[in-house]
């Protein structure tokens, strides 16, 4: 199957490469990405990610390299490589919290947050921000958690962290569990002349913080 064994590792060896680039722990270089390629963010306010193309380049460098050494089932076996690159890293992850991890370090986040905003007046809105956060150490964890803004917005713009205009939140998850935080707030606007009227966010991020030890999510 395999026939060009040189060809085939070299693959591996870049593709493990390309995964050390932007491993999604402790901290997810994806949150502020505009435009991204598998794991590599592309793009952000700030331009163009070199980082981040080179990655790209050297994924499809090793892709080709698997491809040309193998003689058969050439389709199914790069399907099989890219899901295991997808997956891969969360499995490890998944498995470091699991036994090692303490503290906001066994925190888990699945991506799928959202928050809605809603004017009642003229200097008051309303925000609603939902999340499920998993705790998989077997201890209780507790933290302060405070909002990112999304990528997408204008740099003066201001919508998914007007909630910490009454944060910023502390939580606290029992061991092994996993948590739905349900946060609503009025919201006192009249010092924020560059925030939005209203609307969704989904795919909301935040900070997690207990003492000196930080993660973006």
């Amino acid at each position: 199957m395999i026939k060009n064994k040189i060809a085939f590792i070299s693959g591996i060896v870049i593709l493990g490469i390309c995964m050390c680039l932007f491993f999604p722990y402790p901290n997810s270089e994806m949150i502020y990405a505009q435009s991204s390629f598998m794991s590599f963010p592309i793009q952000t306010k700030d331009g163009f990610r070199m980082l981040g193309i080179i990655g790209s380049v050297l994924f499809i460098v090793a892709i080709i390299l698997i491809g040309r050494s193998i003689t058969k089932y050439f389709f199914r076996t790069i399907g099989l490589v890219v899901i295991l690159y997808a997956c891969l890293p969360y499995l490890l992850i998944t498995a470091y919290q699991e036994t090692f991890a303490s503290g906001i370090m066994a925190i888990s986040y699945n991506g799928d947050g959202t928050c809605d905003f809603e004017m009642l007046g003229k200097d008051l809105m309303m925000g609603e921000c939902e999340l499920a956060l998993h705790n998989r150490s077997n201890e209780a964890v507790s933290f302060d958690l405070e909002f990112l803004e999304s990528s997408y917005l204008e740099d003066d713009m201001r919508m998914t962290t007007l909630m910490n205009l009454a944060g910023p939140y502390h939580l606290t998850i029992e061991a092994n569990r996993i948590k739905s935080i349900h946060l609503k707030e009025i919201l006192d606007v009249t010092d924020v002349s560059n925030h939005m009227e209203g609307g969704a966010s989904y795919e909301v991020h935040f900070k997690l913080w207990n003492g000196e030890t930080e993660r973006n999510l």
